[in-house]
């Protein structure tokens, strides 16, 4: 029995043709699945298991890539074999996934709906477990100048920012704003405190003379537009 040889089950033990980092130099990082593309990653696993084996197990538990983004550090805990290094590694690559879906927005591109705005930033927001605040600033064509993250927490808080946003705009010579933030619970539907928060930043606009033109809560089931649904005359 103690001359028996361990049977491998690393990846460098696969035939080369089906381990994952040589099917995408060989053939393109389209032809990998998922668990695949997650074991490069990884890159190494634990006895008994390969980086695909751990790779399988996280998407058991997790489902979808998007679903990984934003948790907390105890929902890994139970794969053995992923240390800090590679947990980072995995919320580095998703975010730099979100990160390229606003880096196609051309900044002469114009805005010229609710919906247009939504599919910019919902990828990006629809998966926060806080609520965050981005303001778009316009030019006199609708076109977008800039996008920024004005600050996190309930409107209360954010209320706070109002100052900071017509500030930017006044450095920006935008011409008009957007402000769009998310609501973790799923529930699109504006709060009373959603409202009065919209009705501030209008009053502020109109005083400096930067147009507020929509407000905008986004989440997993959709969106509420303000000036879709005439909250914002």
């Amino acid at each position: 029995m103690k001359n028996m040889r361990k049977v491998k089950s690393g990846i460098k033990s696969w035939p080369e043709d089906e381990r994952p980092r040589e099917k995408l130099l060989r053939n393109g990082e389209h032809t990998l699945s998922n668990a695949e593309l997650l074991a490069i990653l990884i890159r190494t696993g634990i006895n008994g298991q390969s980086a695909v084996d751990i790779s399988r197990k996280i998407l058991s538990k997790f489902k979808a890539f998007r679903q990984m983004s934003h948790t907390d550090m105890r929902s890994w805990r139970e794969f053995k074999g992923l240390g800090l290094a590679k947990i980072a590694q995995i919320k580095a690559a998703l975010e730099i996934a979100r990160r390229m879906g606003e880096e196609t927005l051309d900044k002469k591109t114009k805005i010229s709906s609710a919906k247009e705005v939504v599919s910019l930033l919902l990828p990006r927001m629809r998966d926060l477990k806080k609520e965050v605040f981005k303001i778009i600033f316009l030019d006199s064509q609708n076109r977008v100048i800039d996008i920024t993250e004005q600050g996190t927490g309930t409107v209360n808080q954010a209320s706070f920012y109002s100052r900071e946003i017509f500030q930017k705009a006044l450095e920006y010579f935008a011409v008009s704003i957007i402000c769009v933030h998310n609501h973790p619970s799923g529930n699109c539907l504006p709060s009373e405190q959603d409202k009065l928060f919209s009705q501030r930043l209008f009053d502020a606009g109109k005083l400096l003379q930067v147009a507020f033109l929509d407000h905008i809560i986004v989440s997993e089931e959709g969106y509420f537009s303000f000036a879709e649904h005439g909250l914002i005359k």
